[in-house]
């Protein structure tokens, strides 16, 4: 069974310090196979991208108000609604981006489409059942 992606890009503002950022490109990806995650891949100027995958959930959540526990925190930009600050941390270094609110809510509402949000598991089930049902097709 062919399954569709969902794809996206955008610039998001690498902030380097208060008085400093630059313009990054971030493509982003969402699969039904993995319906509770999204991919960001980070493309930096003369290295290869970085990608970082965290929950569908918690980037809409950090669209209306403050999101996230761990690594990944998302939240209006000084409350505005119309863009929003990601913060990553990892071993390697911790990154602030800013970013366009609509493209990203343009985005998960696509992902909505494809698998509306409360129904990962449902999608996932049905898969794996109806996988099962034609596996056993075949044995036949």
């Amino acid at each position: 069974m062919q399954h569709s992606t969902v794809q996206g890009r955008l610039v998001m503002n690498l902030v380097v310090s208060p008085e400093l950022s630059f313009g990054i490109v971030a493509d982003l990806a969402y699969e039904p196979t993995d319906p509770y995650a999204v991919r960001f891949a980070f493309n930096l100027p003369g290295d290869a991208p970085v990608t970082w995958v965290f929950a569908r959930e918690l980037l809409l959540d950090g669209l209306g108000g403050p999101s996230g526990e761990g690594d990944v925190h998302i939240h209006p930009l000084d409350g505005e609604p119309s863009e929003v600050r990601i913060a990553l941390r990892s071993p390697h270094g911790d990154a602030v981006l800013h970013a366009p609110a609509a493209p990203l809510i343009a985005f998960l509402a696509r992902t909505d489409r494809l698998v509306p949000m409360g129904q990962e598991r449902i999608g996932r089930e049905l898969d794996a059942r109806l996988a099962e049902i034609l596996g056993g097709c075949d044995a036949g």
